[in-house]
C-alpha cells in the first residue's frame, strides 16, 4: 500500500475516534435531541454520523425519531456514558471493528449485556417483540461489519447487506398478511354460513299456522228454539276437542220413511270445521255423550241417544259398535255412568224412560256398557209428584255407597244395589253394590220404603246439578274424571213457583250438603230461566253461582256467593229473547270468566233510590251480544261479538298448548222469506276475540272531567294477557 494512502487512513480513523469520544461524553437525552435535530432522510449506519440510504428500508418502526432514540447505544456509546481511550466496555464490539481485533468470548459477553440493557429499556415490550428487535439489531451489526470489511477491502459491502434486509422484511410482511387473511376467513366463513341458514329458515321454510279455531259452517235446518244435541271430544288426536252435533235436514222426497226430514249425527274437526264423518239416524238425536272406554277399543266410544235407540259408535270413524235397536221406548234422559255390575271391567249405564202406562211414572233401565244389552228388566217407580224430570244422577257417599237421585218435581234417592236386585232378581256380585250408608238410610220415609227423601215440597224442582266447576259445559261426558268428581259433590238446587206466562214466578236457590242432605243456605230470586253456572268469582276457593232471569223485557244477571248465599254482583240488560246457559271458564288468574248473552246493558243511575225500567219492546232484528265478565274488573264487560242469530246451545273447547279456549255456538239464522232458517255452527277463539273486543262500562264517573277508572290501557293489558285452562274440578266438602 502506498505511504500516502496509509497516512490518509490513519488520519480518517483518528478523526472518527475523536468524534466518538466527544459524543460519548454527552448524555443519552442530548444524543436523542441531536438525532432529532439532524432529521436525516435515511437510517444511520452502525457508527455515528454515518448514513446509509439502502438500509433505511429495513426499519419497521412507526417513527424515525423513536428509532434514533432507542438505538443510540448502537452508535458506539457505552453504558457509563463516556469512554476513555482503550476502554474495554465498547458496545457491540464496534471499537474493536475499527481497530480490527475482538475475540469471540468478548463478543458473547457484549451480546448478553446488550440483551439485559434492552430488557431494562423496554419493560413494556413483550418477549417476542424484544427478540424481533434484537434480531434486527443483530442483522444491523452484521451489515455494519460487512460494510466495514468491504470498505477495508474496497468491495461493495453495503449493497449486499441492504438487499438482504429488504427481501427479509418483504417476506415477513407477506407472511403476516397471509396469516391475518386466514384468521379473517376462519371467522367470517362460519358467520356468513349461520346468517344464510337463518335467512333460509325465516323465508324459505313455511311457519306453522297458529291453531286458533275460527270457522263457521251451515249444517241442516234449524228446528226452532229446541237445542240440538251437542258434545265435545277429541277423536282425531290433535289435542283439540272436536264437535259432535245432531243435524236435521229438510228434503222434497215424500216417499222417504222419515217423511220430509233426514236425521243424522255429524262429527266436525274443531280446528277448521271439516266434517270427519256423518251417520244417518232413524230418529232425531236427543243426546250425544263421549268418553266411554273399552279395553278392546282404543278409539273413543260415542253414544247417540234417540227416543227409542241407543247406538254406540267408533268416535274416529262413526262405525257401529252395538246393534242399533234395543226395544227401549220413550227415553227421557241422558245415560248415567255407573260402576261395573257384571264384572267385565267395563262400566255400565243407566237411563230413565217414561212409559205410556199411566199407572207407572217412570222406569230405570240398566244397560251393559260392553254390549248395549239390557241388564235384567226395567225397574218401574210410582212417584207422587208432577213436573220436570230430575236426573237421574249418581252419587257416592262418604262411606263409599252408591245412590241414584231422580224424580218428577221432587227428588228421591234409591240405592244402586236395590235397583240391581229389582232388575235381575239376584244379589249384587260386587261388594261395591252391597254397601249402604247408615246416615242416608235413616232418611227413608218408612222402614219398608226403598226411597230416601232428598227434597219434597209444594214448590217444584227446576234444576238439580252437582256443584262442580265446569259441569254445565261437560255434563255430557262419560269419562272417569267427570264420573269421580260429579258423584262426590254437594248439589245446586233450584226450586220455586212459576206461572204459565213465566213472568210472575219466583225461584229459590240453595246448596244441599251431600253428607246430611241439609240446606247450606237459600237465596230468593225472580224466576231463574237457565241452569246456574258454577265458577270462582271471589278468592275464597268455594264455587260461586252465576244465574239470570228475565221479566218485562229486562234480563238481570247475578252472581251469588257459594259460601253464604250473598249477592256478589248484578247487572241489568235489555232481554235478548233467548234462553241459553252461561259458561264459566277457568283463567290463569285462578278465577273464572263468565260468558253470557244479552243485549245492551241498562246502566244504573247514581244517587237514585230506585231505578224504574219501562217495558222495552225489542225491534226486529234484535242485536244479541256475547259479554265476558271477569271478577278482577266487576264494573267492566268485554263485548266479544254481536249477531242477529238466535243461539240455542253452546259449549267451550280448550286448547292446552295454546292456553286458549274456543266458544262454540249453534244458532238459528233468520231468513227474510219466513222460511225455516239454517243451523249455523260457529267456533270462535276467545283470545282472538278479546283482542278485538269492545270495553263496556257498567258505571260512569259522576264528576265531569274526571278520568274514568280503570283506564282503557290497563283494562286492555289485563284482558290480552289472560289465558284459559281446564276447570279445576274440586268437590265441596
Amino acid at each position: 500500500m502506498p505511504s500516502g494512502a496509509v497516512e490518509l487512513f490513519i488520519i480518517i480513523a483518528a478523526s472518527r475516534l475523536s468524534l466518538s469520544l466527544c459524543v460519548g461524553s454527552v448524555r443519552g437525552e442530548m444524543a436523542a435531541a441531536l438525532s432529532r435535530a439532524l432529521k436525516l432522510p435515511g437510517k444511520k449506519g452502525s457508527e455515528l454520523g454515518e448514513y446509509d440510504p439502502l438500509t433505511q428500508a429495513d426499519s419497521e418502526d412507526e417513527s424515525e425519531e423513536d428509532d434514533l432514540v432507542l438505538n443510540y447505544p448502537r452508535n458506539g456509546l457505552g453504558r457509563d456514558g463516556c469512554l476513555g481511550t482503550g476502554s474495554s466496555k465498547l458496545r457491540g464490539g464496534r471499537s474493536g471493528r475499527l481497530v480490527g481485533a475482538e475475540d469471540d468470548e468478548a463478543q458473547e459477553e457484549d451480546e448478553e449485556e446488550e440483551e439485559d440493557e434492552w430488557r431494562e429499556r423496554l419493560p413494556s415490550k413483550s418477549r417476542q417483540d424484544r427478540d424481533d428487535m434484537k434480531g434486527m439489531q443483530y442483522w444491523s451489526h452484521r451489515d455494519s461489519g460487512r460494510d466495514r470489511s468491504g470498505e477495508d477491502r474496497g468491495g461493495p459491502g453495503p449493497l449486499g447487506g441492504a438487499g438482504l434486509g429488504v427481501h427479509s422484511a418483504e417476506a415477513e410482511q407477506k407472511r403476516m398478511r397471509m396469516k391475518n387473511a386466514v384468521r379473517s376467513a376462519f371467522f367470517l366463513v362460519p358467520l356468513v354460513s349461520a346468517a344464510m341458514l337463518v335467512l333460509l329458515c325465516a323465508f324459505l321454510i313455511p311457519c306453522q299456522k297458529d291453531k286458533r279455531p275460527q270457522w263457521e259452517i251451515a249444517l241442516g235446518d234449524a228446528g226452532g228454539v229446541t237445542p240440538p244435541a251437542l258434545a265435545l271430544w277429541d277423536v282425531d288426536g290433535d289435542s283439540v276437542e272436536d264437535v259432535f252435533l245432531g243435524v236435521t235436514e229438510l228434503t222434497n222426497d215424500t216417499h222417504s220413511t222419515q217423511g220430509n226430514k233426514i236425521y243424522s249425527a255429524v262429527a266436525l274437526s274443531a280446528v277448521n270445521g271439516q266434517v270427519l264423518w256423518s251417520k244417518v239416524m232413524r230418529e232425531p238425536v236427543m243426546y250425544i255423550q263421549c268418553g266411554l272406554q273399552y279395553s278392546t277399543q282404543p278409539s273413543p266410544v260415542v253414544l247417540l241417544i234417540s227416543k227409542s235407540i241407543i247406538t254406540a259408535v267408533n268416535g274416529t270413524s262413526g262405525k257401529n259398535l252395538w246393534p242399533a235397536g234395543h226395544g227401549i221406548q220413550n227415553i227421557e234422559s241422558q245415560a248415567v255412568l255407573i260402576p261395573d255390575l257384571q264384572g267385565d271391567s267395563v262400566q255400565d249405564l243407566l237411563i230413565a224412560t217414561l212409559p205410556a202406562d199411566p199407572a207407572v211414572d217412570l222406569f230405570l233401565t240398566l244397560i251393559s256398557g260392553q254390549t248395549g244389552a239390557s241388564i235384567g228388566s226395567p225397574v218401574p217407580f210410582n212417584i207422587t209428584g208432577q213436573g220436570k224430570l230430575i236426573g237421574p244422577l249418581l252419587h257416592e257417599t262418604q262411606q263409599g255407597a252408591y245412590y241414584i237421585l231422580f224424580g218428577l218435581g221432587n227428588v228421591e234417592a234409591i240405592s244402586l244395589g236395590d235397583i240391581y236386585i229389582r232388575a235381575t232378581g239376584k244379589m249384587p256380585i260386587t261388594q261395591t253394590l252391597k254397601k249402604k250408608d247408615p246416615v242416608w238410610e235413616k232418611l227413608k220415609k218408612t222402614n219398608s220404603s226403598s226411597f230416601i227423601q232428598i227434597y219434597r215440597g209444594s214448590e217444584q224442582v227446576q234444576f238439580l246439578l252437582p256443584l262442580v266447576a265446569g259441569f254445565g259445559n261437560n255434563h255430557n261426558s262419560l269419562d272417569t274424571v267427570s264420573f269421580l268428581n260429579s258423584t262426590k259433590s254437594d248439589w245446586v238446587l233450584v226450586y220455586g213457583v212459576s206461572t204459565q206466562s213465566l213472568v210472575y214466578g219466583y225461584s229459590k236457590l240453595s246448596v244441599l250438603r251431600q253428607k246430611d242432605i241439609r240446606k247450606e243456605w237459600t237465596f230468593n230470586s225472580a224466576l231463574i230461566c237457565s241452569q246456574p253456572a258454577p265458577g270462582h268469582f271471589n278468592d275464597d276457593g268455594i264455587l260461586d253461582l252465576f244465574i239470570q232471569h228475565s221479566a218485562n223485557g229486562t234480563m238481570k244477571a247475578l252472581v251469588v256467593d257459594g259460601a253464604n248465599g250473598h249477592l256478589l254482583w248484578s247487572a241489568e240488560f235489555v232481554c235478548p229473547h233467548l234462553v241459553l246457559e252461561t259458561s264459566a271458564i277457568s283463567t290463569s288468574t285462578g278465577q273464572s270468566a263468565f260468558l253470557f248473552w244479552a243485549s245492551d246493558p241498562i246502566k244504573a243511575q247514581r244517587n237514585a233510590t230506585k231505578t224504574t225500567v219501562a217495558p222495552i219492546v225489542a225491534a226486529e232484528p234484535l242485536i244479541r251480544k256475547l259479554f265476558l265478565l271477569h271478577p278482577a274488573y266487576p264494573t267492566i264487560l268485554l263485548e266479544l261479538t254481536s249477531t242477529t242469530d238466535t243461539a240455542v246451545t253452546s259449549a267451550v273447547s280448550y286448547q292446552e298448548r295454546q292456553k286458549d279456549a274456543s266458544y262454540i255456538t249453534v244458532s238459528s239464522r233468520p231468513t227474510p222469506d219466513s222460511k225455516p232458517g239454517a243451523q249455523i255452527v260457529k267456533s270462535m277463539s276467545l283470545r282472538a276475540a278479546i283482542t278485538k273486543g269492545q270495553i263496556v262500562r257498567l258505571e260512569e264517573s259522576s264528576k265531569p272531567g274526571v278520568a274514568v277508572k280503570p283506564g282503557v290501557f290497563e283494562v286492555n293489558k289485563f284482558f290480552r294477557g289472560l289465558s284459559f285452562k281446564h276447570q279445576v274440578r274440586k268437590t265441596q266438602v
